[in-house]
C-alpha cells in the first residue's frame, strides 16, 4: 500500500532553517510528481511547492520563493523540503502528497489533484 511519512519538523527560531523529508513506499516513486502543503492553525491547507517526477521542474507559492527549496532523490524514494530564513508565519503542519496521475507533465497546485497524503509534521517558528 502507498505510504508517505514526513519527518524533520520541530521548533526553530525565526531566521533559522529546517529540512523536512518525505519517505515514500508502496509505489513507483519516480513516475509521480510530488508536492508539499501546509496548514496553519485556524486556516485551510495551502499549497507550498511541487516537484516534477524527474526533479527537473519545480514550482513555489510566492510567500516561500527564495527561502524554500524542494528536491527529491528517486533512488531513495524520498522528497525533501529545505526551509531557510523561516518566519513565524511559516508555522504550520506540513504535509507531503502524491499527484493522483502518473507521468503528468503539469505539476498540480490544488489539493484534489493529490491522492495520497502523509500524516504531517509540525513546524513551529518562534519570533
Amino acid at each position: 500500500q502507498v505510504q508517505l511519512v514526513e519527518s524533520g519538523g520541530g521548533l526553530v527560531q525565526a531566521g533559522g532553517s529546517l529540512r523536512l523529508s518525505c519517505a515514500a513506499s508502496g509505489y513507483t516513486f519516480s513516475i509521480y510528481n510530488m508536492g508539499w502543503f501546509r496548514q496553519a492553525p485556524g486556516k485551510e491547507r495551502e499549497f507550498v511547492t511541487a516537484i516534477s517526477r524527474t526533479g527537473g521542474s519545480t514550482s513555489y507559492t510566492d510567500s516561500v520563493k527564495g527561502r524554500f527549496t524542494i528536491s527529491r532523490d528517486n533512488a531513495k524514494n524520498t522528497m525533501y523540503l529545505q526551509m531557510n530564513s523561516l518566519k513565524s508565519e511559516d508555522t504550520a503542519v506540513y504535509y507531503c502528497a502524491r499527484d493522483r496521475r502518473a507521468f503528468r507533465t503539469l505539476k498540480p497546485i490544488v489539493e484534489y489533484e493529490y491522492d495520497y497524503w502523509g500524516q504531517g509534521t509540525q513546524v513551529t517558528v518562534s519570533s
